[in-house]
Formats: C-alpha cells, structure tokens, sequence
C-alpha cells in the first residue's frame, strides 16, 4: 500500500469550475456569530480524557506510507474532554438557525456526492466530476440540509452526522458552541479507547462474534456495496458499540475534522508533548475513515490512518466531533 486513493473525499482544488462557480454566485454574508448558546446545554455529554502517553501511529504494513502513519512513538496529552458523537444535523440546524451562517457548499453552489446516493434525475444534471475519482459527483445545491442535492431532505437523519461541511465551517460551528476541533494526537488517544497497539478502537478483528463494528464498504468499491453493516450511506452517530471510553463510530461513517494541517511528515516534525502540526501545507487533517472505505481500496477506518483535505472542502462524508479543554479541578 502506500497510495493515496481518492474515494476519501472529493477536493475543490480537483475541479476546475470552482472559483468561476464561487465568482458567479451571489455574495452571501456570514452572520455574526455573537449569538452563542449557553455552555449549560451545548454539548452537555462530553467524555473526560485523562492526561496520559500511548503510542501514536503504526510501524504495520497495512498503513499507507505516504500518508505519514508512522514511525509509532510515544505521544502525550494533556486532559480534555470531547463528544462521543460526530456533530449531528440537529446540532448544525440548531447553529444554522442561531446564527444565520452560510455553508462553503451553499457558497460555491455545489458540493461532492457520491454517485451511488444520486438520483437518476439529479445525475442526469451532473456535467462534472473529478477524472481521478469519477464516482465523485459535482451536484448544484448539494448542502448540509440536501445531502444529496436540492430534491433530498434531513427527513429521518436528524440524528445521522452533519456533511457537507469544510473545515472552516466546521471552525464557525465551534466558535459558536464554545468548543474546537480536536488535535490528531487527540482523536487518536480518544479512538483507541485505551488500548495499545490494535487496528481498531475495538482490537484487531473488523468483526466480533461475526457483528459489524463500523459503517464502512461491503463489495466491490465503486460498483457494489452489499450494505451488509445495515447502510449505505451514513448511519446514526450512535449506531455500533462505543469504544473503551465511550466514544462511536470512531471508525467507519464520516470522515471527521481536526484541527492540524495534514502533513506526511508529521510523526517527524510534531513534539512528543501535544502534538500539533501548525505550518500551513494547503490541506487540514481528517481521521476515522467513512461509510465509503473498503480494505481493498481504501484502508482508512485504522485509527492510525490519516488523511487530509482542502479546508474549503466539502463532501458527502466528511463531518467533525469536538472537544474543549478540561476545567481545573
């Protein structure tokens, strides 16, 4: 392995059309995020994460070299706590409607989903998608509330993970709630769930007792997905077991936003204290894989696996968790 493989998430920087479509939308203004919730019923359910070291990374030969998964090595974090659910569409309508703000997606005009999800009316209207992933579709009006372009609905997916949100709409989402993204050495202390050295949150099998721990690929990626873990496209944030400190879907369902630039080089140029890859390289981390991976293509629900995007991106499963410091005692 070792090449990275472009069913992860589509990037705006692969389509060419996106700053003439940008231009010629109309000039929508963010509201001013000063209408910020209470901290008292915001994010109410975090988990506290110890102070602690664990090894981050992995020497396996599974990894994608070229995504910088490695060397392994001993990482500390200091304490905080974070959601044991990626941010829902409840949560993000709840912000939308708090503050006015408009998406990178509703900006642009359009955003990537996943051909299999499209209606035959919506692709009939498609005249673009990336070479390089063609299952990739440019949809117009595709948004957080139309996932799936503007004949689609949040109709029963209120509890599903919010997508088609880039990193910087993920950024305003948290400056209002009071939070912020994790760091990768956080989401990956956080998905391990406390054990050391395994594939998975759960261990080193993908099932136990013949159960599906995670949304992810069941088939012949891009043809067929068999949908065998119950879904095809996201599931709800709470679907599967949780890890060791009580975290879901860590693995498998959306690809979730931190907060460092993505850096192949990061395991060799980031502190062994709080790691954190500050130098801008034009693309912000994701970890966790989404409903999209298959081991065949792209093994990335490990929880050592990495990825990145332009932060202007957005995709049909690409979504966020946060965390926030941990208060003194």
């Amino acid at each position: 392995m070792g090449e990275h493989h472009s069913c992860c998430t589509g990037s705006r920087a692969n389509v060419q059309l996106a700053e003439a479509d940008r231009n010629e939308q109309p000039v929508m203004v963010r509201e001013s995020l000063d209408h910020k919730p209470s901290q008292a019923d915001v994010h109410t359910d975090m988990i506290a994460i110890p102070e602690g070291t664990f090894m981050m990374g992995t020497n396996s030969k599974e990894g994608f070299p070229s995504d910088g998964e490695g060397p392994a090595r001993s990482v500390t974090v200091s304490g905080f706590e974070i959601s044991p659910y990626a941010v829902t569409n409840r949560e993000y309508q709840r912000f939308v409607e708090d503050t006015g703000y408009v998406t990178e997606a509703e900006k642009f005009g359009w955003s990537f989903v996943f051909e299999l999800l499209a209606s035959d009316e919506t692709k009939a209207k498609v005249t673009q998608v990336p070479q390089e992933a063609p299952w990739w579709l440019v949809v117009e009006g595709a948004y957080w509330a139309a996932p799936e372009g503007a004949a689609s609905t949040l109709e029963g997916r209120m509890d599903h993970p919010v997508v088609h949100v880039s990193w910087n709409d993920a950024m305003a989402y948290c400056e209002w709630a009071g939070v912020r993204l994790p760091t990768e050495a956080e989401w990956e202390y956080a998905a391990r769930g406390g054990l050391e050295d395994r594939t998975y949150p759960w261990g080193d099998l993908l099932k136990q007792d013949g159960e599906h721990e995670c949304n992810i690929w069941q088939g012949k990626f891009p043809i067929k997905n068999n949908a065998s873990d119950g879904y095809i496209g996201t599931a709800p944030v709470d679907a599967y077991k949780p890890n060791g400190y009580g975290l879901y879907n860590v693995s498998g369902n959306v690809w979730e936003w931190c907060g460092d630039w993505f850096s192949p080089s990061y395991h060799q140029q980031t502190s062994a204290s709080n790691p954190f890859y500050a130098e801008p390289t034009g693309r912000r981390s994701m970890r966790g894989g989404s409903y999209l991976c298959h081991r065949s293509y792209c093994n990335r629900y490990r929880v050592a696996a990495r990825s990145g995007n332009t932060p202007d991106s957005s995709t049909g499963n690409c979504g966020f968790r946060v965390v926030r410091d941990s208060l003194p005692r």
